[in-house]
């Protein structure tokens, strides 16, 4: 569904010339940093995927478990939060830019799964990327509607359930395989990005799609399907993806004024920042509980006063493009001003 939601973003990749960027039109300055923030995320996500490696045990026996283990897991853990934050800053730009690295660094289980079951989640092939160490490192913590879920997808064919490494060959295999896998998709995709700049265009469409996709986010955990599932936080991810929009809103700036549209530019980082502090309010890194008997298509009073009903209902409002005052709406408004068009 992630894929459906970024599919209008077009992207044309353009190589820079030489030359003092203070000449640049603002135009071509904000390529320029846009790319500067888009290499120092993925520096960051890669330094933190390379952190979790040097945490993971020792392969022994018994591998290695959130019990035997905790100070290690605690590690890993923390290092995870620094790479799904890394990535959330820049998904919009991966995803175009980079689409078989993005499946295979934060595609969901399910699907990995239309290819067939992961017999062994440990080897670095088959389910890969941050969920794949993800339902390993929050094995004994997975909520019973994400199993339920997961298990569904493929009714006569072995699933495997999220489970700890439990000995020397799978605590290996995590280590350097499952995790250095991630670690090598993810420098060869800094080797790739390092000639290429985002097209200002693209870029800015991708400030769009980092809003409207706090909804999607949100939508899909009704049915226990959003990404970061295991570890149950998927808020964390959504504040970091808007903070990644917000930065990407900076870089134009000095564009918008240069147009006259400083104003505009100004609002839309003050309805950035109300959602921003509608996040700030909720507690902890998790998504509020969805309501008994939830139906998006038929949602009651009672569910809609509920904070998953307001938020669901907050972030369908502003991401809607047919609703002309919505956040959407007035970002693709703003990007007409600057001759973009968000198809």
């Amino acid at each position: 569904m992630k894929r459906l939601a970024y599919a209008w973003i077009a992207l044309w990749l353009v190589a820079l010339g030489g030359g003092e960027s203070a000449r640049l039109p603002e135009s071509q300055r904000v390529t320029l940093e846009v790319k500067a923030y888009v290499e120092a995320e993925m520096a960051a996500l890669e330094a933190a995927t390379r952190e979790l490696q040097r945490a993971a045990p020792v392969p022994d026996a018994d591998g290695w478990s959130a019990a035997s283990d905790p100070a290690a897991v605690r590690s890993m853990r923390a290092s995870w939060g620094r790479m799904r934050d890394a990535y959330e800053h820049i998904e919009a730009a991966v995803t175009v830019l980079f689409p078989e690295t993005d499946v295979a660094i934060d595609a969901r289980y399910e699907g990995f799964a239309e290819d067939g079951p992961d017999r062994d989640p440990f080897d670095g092939r088959g389910v890969t990327g941050m969920h794949a160490i993800e339902r390993i490192l929050w094995a004994d913590r997975v909520r019973p509607e994400v199993l339920a879920f997961e298990a569904s997808l493929r009714e006569g064919t072995v699933y495997t359930a999220p489970a700890y490494p439990s000995d020397a060959r799978q605590a290996a295999g995590f280590r350097d395989a499952l995790v250095q896998r991630m670690i090598d998709d993810v420098a060869a995709m800094r080797r790739a990005f390092g000639p290429l700049a985002l097209d200002p265009a693209a870029a800015w469409r991708g400030v769009v799609s980092s809003v409207r996709e706090q909804h999607e986010k949100v939508d899909l955990a009704a049915t226990a399907e959003e990404e970061s599932r295991y570890a149950d936080r998927t808020l964390a991810d959504m504040r970091a993806n808007l903070e990644g929009g917000r930065v990407l809103l900076g870089c134009f700036r000095p564009w918008f004024r240069e147009a006259g549209r400083e104003a505009l530019a100004g609002e839309i980082d003050r309805r950035m920042a109300r959602i921003q502090a509608m996040y700030a309010a909720l507690p902890g890194d998790s998504l509020p509980a969805v309501p008994v008997g939830w139906d998006p298509d038929a949602i009651t009073e009672a569910q809609r006063s509920t904070p998953y009903g307001a938020l669901y209902t907050w972030l369908g409002g502003e991401s809607d493009l047919e609703r002309e005052a919505s956040l959407a709406s007035m970002m693709v408004r703003a990007g007409q001003r600057l001759g973009i068009e968000v198809r």
